[in-house]
């Protein structure tokens, strides 16, 4: 038995599929089964059910080898960004979550000045709403993520950077653009485009205006804010944006202050308390915190 017949049994099990697991790991259908088989020959077990046409499903002996092989894989893991660690930061790579309502000017440069001081060190980013990059970042699939707070503090440590209010985005032809400031029960008969659910904001504008006593019409969802604002644009609806993303928005929509109440948002980077971060991913936190 060795670390690739593990890792590849993880990936079996996680898509109870030989064909979708050999598809991820850029192999053939043959080769997978062959390393499973001999697998499940070299521990005397049968790891996986066959009988069902439409996918694999762990037998008990599986559940538990799946468990363990996870654990062994995360140690393999551990073990190679330790030995980054001793050759002083030569190599290395860091895994992070972006929310695309990140100011898309702010990390580039993060990165870019980051990359200066540390060339051989390489970034993974996957970009999702915060709620989705939560779940990556307990999961250990990402190192560092950033989400809006608030987050959960027994599960992340975190380091707040930025606070701001969102601001409403209109079409200029609109009735109110005219307005320097708007309450925010004012917008009770208008049609909403907001950010999907996978988004704190989402459900954050939702609940404030049912506090301003209304449940807001929402028509469209998106994960892009350009797109928001192609549809705003267009005449569709009404949203709401943060501040640094309005600064970037074009002429085709007017911005104004939302009062009575204000909506305000915090952004964070988070990492998991009880997860294991390279020095690598280390290193680039000690260096975002000074930076941001």
């Amino acid at each position: 038995m060795d670390i690739k017949q593990l890792q590849y049994f993880i990936e079996v099990a996680k898509y109870n599929s030989f064909t979708r697991a050999a598809e991820e790991l850029f192999i053939t259908q043959p080769t997978i089964s062959k390393m499973i088989k001999n697998l499940e020959d070299e521990l005397g077990l049968v790891l996986f059910d066959r009988s069902s046409r439409k996918k694999l499903i762990l037998t008990d002996a599986g559940r538990v080898i799946y468990e363990q092989a996870k654990l062994v894989d995360q140690a393999f893991n551990n073990l190679e960004s330790e030995m980054d660690n001793l050759l002083g930061l030569q190599k290395g790579h860091v895994r992070i979550g972006l929310p695309p309502i990140f100011d898309s000017r702010l990390f580039p440069k993060l990165v870019g000045s980051f990359h200066e001081k540390y060339p051989a060190i390489t970034f993974e980013l996957m970009e999702d709403g915060s709620k989705k990059i939560e779940e990556e970042v307990a999961n250990h699939n990402l190192d560092i993520g950033v989400v809006v707070l608030p987050t959960n503090h027994d599960i992340f440590q975190y380091f707040s950077f930025m606070k701001e209010d969102l601001q409403l985005i209109i079409h200029p032809d609109h009735p109110i653009a005219t307005h320097e400031e708007v309450n925010l029960s004012d917008l009770s008969s208008e049609s909403f485009i907001l950010f999907n659910k996978d988004f704190v904001l989402h459900d954050r504008i939702i609940s404030s205006c049912n506090h301003a006593g209304f449940n807001p019409h929402v028509i469209s969802e998106s994960s892009q804010w350009s797109f928001i604002e192609e549809m705003v644009a267009c005449k569709l609806g009404v949203s709401l944006l943060p501040e640094s993303i309005c600064r970037h928005l074009t002429t085709k929509v007017k911005t104004i202050k939302v009062v009575n109440p204000s909506i305000g948002w915090e952004l964070a980077l988070i990492w998991g308390k009880d997860q294991y971060l390279s020095f690598a991913a280390k290193e680039w936190l000690r260096f975002a915190k000074e930076q941001l």
